[in-house]
């Protein structure tokens, strides 16, 4: 069975949209941080510490791409964005976008910790509200 974990971008969050190519972009950026990582330890962590390449599907562009491992203890991660309506304390209706972040029926425990540290990384960066994969929620926004 898949499990999810989304990254909901509130109105104190840095952004209020997100497009699929921004989020490649920060893969990418997230791939070059932690082979940065590598170079200070003087060891070849690029392989390791984020071992996916990004694969697009036709009917997926511009909606969701996925994660896909060589690595024995890996398989693929899904992600995707889309929007919802949201009724705020003041009863007002706004639409509100989110990143969904899918493990699927053959996502391994790597996988999972894999898509934990990313989603930790794209909530910190964008300051949304990320639901993990367990339920729990961590904020990254400035709270009132």
């Amino acid at each position: 069975m898949s499990s999810n974990a989304y990254i909901k971008l509130v109105p104190s969050s840095s952004q209020q949209a997100i497009s699929t190519e921004e989020l490649k972009d920060l893969f990418n950026y997230y791939k070059e941080i932690t082979a940065k990582t590598g170079d200070q330890v003087d060891w070849n962590y690029e392989n390791s510490a984020f071992p996916y390449d990004l694969k697009e599907k036709e009917d997926g562009k511009g909606t969701w791409f996925y994660l896909q491992s060589s690595q024995d203890r890996y398989n693929a991660i899904l992600i995707g964005v889309d929007k919802e309506k949201v009724v705020d304390e003041e009863g007002t209706e706004r639409e509100q976008s989110y990143i969904q972040i899918t493990l699927p029926p053959t996502a391994t425990a790597g996988d999972k910790g894999k898509a934990n540290e990313f989603s930790k990384f794209i909530g910190k960066k964008l300051q949304g509200e990320l639901h993990l994969f367990n339920g729990r929620v961590m904020y990254f926004y400035p709270r009132k």
